[in-house]
């Protein structure tokens, strides 16, 4: 017969007077951690003691118990018992649940206290969430449940934000499908459908990161950082009803605009607003976007203002500020940190003097009335108004005075001063899915365009550090021009006219490129003097070098490498004025060695990768990163793939066709060899390596053209 196994005895319980409770010094709680004894004093005082001590009674010399028990595990619930009867709050014969164990057991008091706080198992987050909504649907706020379980308001919030969450999300992150971020990240959008959607889209990918998820869900709201945002206000956007969401589980700078059909509406109401305001100063027409495009002044005559005077109450201000800031500078001069309140105070200087430095200009009435006004939204979402510039069609008549007399002495009527302001949409063009095929198609001629556009922004650039091969370009192109009669001028206007860009990408204007080129030409401009006659004697005592210089940068403002869409029937460029443009181009970006890559452009997603097909994409990610890298994203759909590719063409110099720096011409190796052959050197045909005649003859073409 089998032997019975043995039953278990449990420890007993009893209560225990308060009075005979001694904390062991075997517990191995040393660090204070989690709530504190007095938080938890409080809970014990309303809830009473949920967990009973664990105790052992206290022997003598002779091994006889003493009465007295030590608690080696349940040091800080005596301890809070303890702060109570210190403060009357619990009398010192107050009975004390107790686990009692045998005085003789073998079993180690330090094990005991350990065992209790390592084995106990920290209550799940979505229990947690649970327990938390049970309580609010009872009727207690947010701060009442805080208070109760000692904890931030914001770890409550968090915790109920879980609510936002599709239950069957809730169920994946039980199964431990998906991590605690994970889950938190979907809380930045209600709406279930589109989470359960983004996660399907996700979960078998290997890349599944917060902010990934968090991208996907607010990809069609619009961030409060946006300028537009700034501009009308997040709380007037509230105001008139809109959403916004927010994550409370990280820094979200404001949130997300949900409603952004309501934002624009806010928007161009507010544009309009200001632009009526502006109208009532008498300018003749007023053009409203949220953004102009780069070059959008070109053509135009900006009129010559001068500053509004500043008043004496206003000067004295200005004085006493100046006075305050150099006073601080020179009192924390020392410091290594300034304190908060000396820092704000620095800003408020410094927003107020600029405030008097930005002062309003005045302008001739006369001036006033044919000139018209920008207005947009500056970067952080302050108004930009740009005042004072002249339309070629709304220049005076030469032989008029400021009277706008006729011959006949009859004075013409002034021009409409309160014209209504032209509010400018954003750009309507849209932009149609690409095809999803897997063969190869031509890429489309709006993205060559905005392409060529990056490139001929570049070339400008390149061509302006680039002395000699722009005097050599100009020379070119009059020889051509006035000795072979060409019908096409090729990629530079002889004429030198500033080409504006009919297509052009959201980003071109904020390129490297075009900040340089802005800079180079503030600077020119700094430096001219305002009288022509006086112009043409100041370029004539230029140095040799500030000459080539500066006819450098005049050459460049007329590089025209874009590509255009030619129209068949002869309405537009022609096939072979383009096929010229581009190829003298190529020419020019070979002699100023053009890289696109050191000009700032990157494939990302918005510039070229979500623009494409699918095969476009993987062929961009093969030629840069080859096939192993390809295939890893050749099971996504398009936007994750795009998204992908971006990550995987970072660093890597990749360019697409349009902007990659273009080949020698074949013609040029062959003239070469003929060249070599001339001068008694070996044929192509007797050469073992015919490559090594070409650089002679390629570095000695442009000392040819020049000579």
């Amino acid at each position: 017969m089998a032997n019975a196994a043995k039953k278990i005895t449990l420890s007993p319980s009893r209560d225990i007077p308060f009075n005979k409770l001694v904390l062991s010094q075997a517990n191995v709680r040393r660090i204070k951690a989690g709530v504190s004894v007095e938080e938890l004093a409080e809970d014990i005082a309303r809830r009473g003691l949920l967990q009973s001590l664990n105790v052992r009674p206290m022997l003598d010399a002779e091994g006889n118990e003493t009465g007295l028990f030590e608690i080696p595990a349940g040091g800080r619930r005596y301890r809070a018992l303890e702060l109570l009867a210190r403060k009357k709050r619990l009398a010192k014969t107050a009975p004390v649940p107790c686990v009692v164990r045998e005085a003789g057991t073998d079993i180690p008091a330090e094990e005991d206290s350990l065992v209790e706080n390592v084995q106990r198992m920290a209550l799940h987050p979505l229990d947690q969430f649970r327990a938390f909504l049970a309580l609010r649907e009872t009727g207690l706020s947010e701060e009442e449940i805080a208070a109760r379980f000692f904890v931030s308001v914001n770890v409550v919030k968090q915790r109920l934000r879980l609510v936002a969450v599709s239950e069957t999300l809730l169920a994946v992150y039980a199964e431990d499908g998906m991590t605690l971020e994970q889950l938190m990240a979907f809380t930045v959008s209600n709406d279930h459908a589109r989470q359960e959607q983004v996660w399907e889209a996700i979960q078998h990918s290997w890349s599944k990161e917060p902010y990934q998820i968090r991208r996907m869900l607010t990809q069609n709201t619009v961030h409060a950082s946006d300028r537009r945002v700034r501009f009308v206000t997040v709380a007037a956007y509230e105001e008139a009803g809109g959403t916004v969401v927010r994550d409370l589980f990280q820094d979200d700078d404001g949130g997300w605009i949900e409603d952004v059909p309501l934002l624009d509406r806010l928007v161009t109401d507010k544009l309009k607003a200001e632009a009526e305001s502006v109208a009532l100063e008498g300018w003749t027409w007023i053009e409203v976007a949220i953004d102009f495009p780069y070059g959008h002044t070109h053509g135009l005559r900006a009129l010559t203002g001068t500053p509004v005077d500043l008043t004496d109450e206003e000067r004295t201000t200005c004085e006493a500020l100046r006075e305050e800031y150099d006073r601080l500078e020179a009192d924390y001069a020392e410091a290594d940190d300034l304190p908060d309140a000396v820092d704000a105070r620095f800003g408020e200087i410094e927003t107020a003097l600029e405030a008097f430095e930005e002062r309003p200009m005045c302008y001739d009435p006369a001036e006033i009335a044919r000139a018209g006004t920008f207005i947009s939204i500056r970067h952080d979402g302050r108004l930009s108004v740009d005042r004072g510039y002249v339309r070629p069609e709304d220049e005076a008549p030469e032989g008029d005075d400021d009277t706008n007399g006729d011959p006949d002495g009859e004075t013409e009527s002034e021009p409409d001063s309160a014209a209504q302001p032209t509010v400018i949409g954003a750009d309507g063009e849209s932009r149609s899915q690409d095809d999803e095929d897997d063969a190869i198609k031509p890429l489309p001629d709006r993205l060559v365009a905005e392409l060529t556009a990056h490139r001929t922004l570049a070339l400008r650039d390149a061509v302006a550090i680039h002395p000699h091969v722009a005097l050599t370009a100009l020379l070119h192109t009059l020889v051509r021009g006035t000795f072979r009669h060409a019908a096409s001028p090729g990629c530079l206007e002889a004429s030198v006219r500033h080409v504006f860009f009919p297509v052009q990408a959201d980003d071109l204007k904020d390129s490297s490129s075009a900040k340089a080129i802005a800079e180079r030409h503030d600077a020119w401009t700094a430096d001219l003097p305002a009288e022509d006659d006086t112009l043409w004697d100041w370029i004539d005592k230029l140095d040799e070098a500030s000459r080539m210089a500066l006819l450098a940068h005049c050459v460049s403002f007329g590089v025209n490498a874009l590509y255009e869409k030619t129209n068949p029937y002869g309405a537009g460029p022609t096939a072979q004025g383009v096929r010229q443009r581009i190829h003298d181009a190529d020419r020019l970006a070979r002699a100023v060695s053009l890289d696109m890559v050191e000009a700032g452009w990157r494939a990302t997603v918005d510039t070229y990768l979500g623009r494409v097909t699918k095969a476009r994409i993987l062929e961009a990610v093969r030629e840069a990163k080859g096939d192993a890298d390809a295939q890893t994203i050749d099971h996504l759909k398009k936007t994750e793939m795009a998204e992908r590719a971006a990550q995987l063409l970072d660093g890597t110099g990749w360019l697409p066709e349009p902007l990659r720096p273009p080949e020698p011409p074949m013609a040029a190796v062959e003239d070469g060899e003929a060249q070599s052959a001339a001068d008694g050197g070996e044929t192509a045909m007797g050469d073992p390596d015919p490559i090594g005649d070409d650089e002679p003859v390629i570095d000695a073409a442009p000392a040819l053209a020049a000579s």
